[in-house]
């Protein structure tokens, strides 16, 4: 008989399977992503991309990055949405929860509008999944000092 010590999921593993479900919730047509902000391995927000509270939303009104094709990565201005890791700053903000060192779990490597709030709002540490071909938000990161990790479900966190 397997112990639950034995099938207990790692830290790691467990918030980024929460980050994995949080995406769920997405109401973006191109990409579902779910961030989880977590400190003493408590939970302290959570978001996922979509469009601000009370707007319709792009599954209702269609993309408009794709009907006027823009490429993925480029003018995020022109996006009805925010970010996941954007909208799960912005709900610890609006109810008064510190963030300042705490880690990020994102199954999307984030962007550089992305990086920039993260550098700014004091976190530590991303932990991501899927790599994202933004450069400048890599290199922002290694500046600011923030400890960046891939994590894959079927390897330890590298």
């Amino acid at each position: 008989m397997t112990s639950p010590q034995e099938t207990r999921p790692s830290w790691d593993e467990y918030f980024m399977k929460l980050a994995n479900d949080v995406a769920t919730r997405t109401t973006c047509l191109r990409r579902g992503v779910g961030c989880v902000i977590v400190k003493d391995n408590r939970i302290l927000a959570t978001g996922y991309n979509g469009v601000p509270s009370g707007l319709r939303h792009c599954c209702e009104t269609g993309c408009l990055r794709e009907k006027l094709g823009v490429p993925s990565g480029q003018r995020h201005e022109i996006c009805r949405g925010l970010h996941a890791e954007q909208n799960a700053i912005i709900q610890a903000a609006k109810y008064g929860i510190d963030i300042r060192g705490s880690k990020i779990y994102v199954n999307t490597q984030p962007c550089i509008v992305c990086a920039k709030m993260i550098i700014n709002a004091g976190i530590d540490e991303i932990i991501y999944q899927n790599p994202y071909n933004d450069e400048l938000s890599r290199e922002l990161l290694a500046e600011s000092g923030i400890k960046m990790r891939v994590f894959d479900f079927g390897k330890e966190s590298l």
